[in-house]
């Protein structure tokens, strides 16, 4: 079984935002023993759901992310996940730093490696929309190469 995991800083806007993304295109191509989950890198909002506009551009566009609750990355997952993601380049070094392997930037397919920006800073909803594009277009591409690399 393939695995992957979307890491962000507090994953509470941006990796959550990608795993409910990866798993409605998954979901809707047929491949439901692909496993998708998130994590940050951060302690600081182990638990909590994703921030509410998170939830509110995921849901606009058909993807419910409410149910996910936020953790952070664990040693385990090095092992655990055959591909780790990581949504700009502070969060690939510090994956690095812990000894993560077989980690990409999300912004490696589509966006020529461009750190996707965390709204968690923004101060309009705006901001969502434009994350919210740049994950959905990054990880569309992103699932089309690998599925295609997994099924060869």
């Amino acid at each position: 079984m393939k695995s992957i995991l979307f890491v962000c800083l507090g994953n509470i806007c941006r990796s959550p935002i990608a795993e409910g993304y990866a798993r409605q295109v998954l979901k809707e191509k047929g491949f439901i023993d692909i496993v998708i989950d998130s994590a940050g890198t951060s302690a600081h909002h182990i638990g909590e759901h994703p921030c509410k506009d998170s939830i509110k551009v995921a849901k606009a566009h058909g993807v419910d992310i409410s149910h996910q609750h936020s953790r952070q990355v664990k040693q385990s997952d090095f092992t655990k996940f055959d591909l780790i993601v990581a949504l700009d380049e502070s969060n690939y070094q510090d994956l690095k730093y812990i000894g993560a392997t077989h980690i990409v930037k999300l912004g490696s397919y589509g966006y020529e490696g461009a750190d996707v920006p965390d709204p968690y800073y923004f101060h309009d909803f705006e901001g969502f929309e434009k994350v919210y594009e740049m994950i959905s277009h990054c990880v569309t591409k992103l699932l089309d190469e690998e599925i295609e690399a997994w099924t060869c």
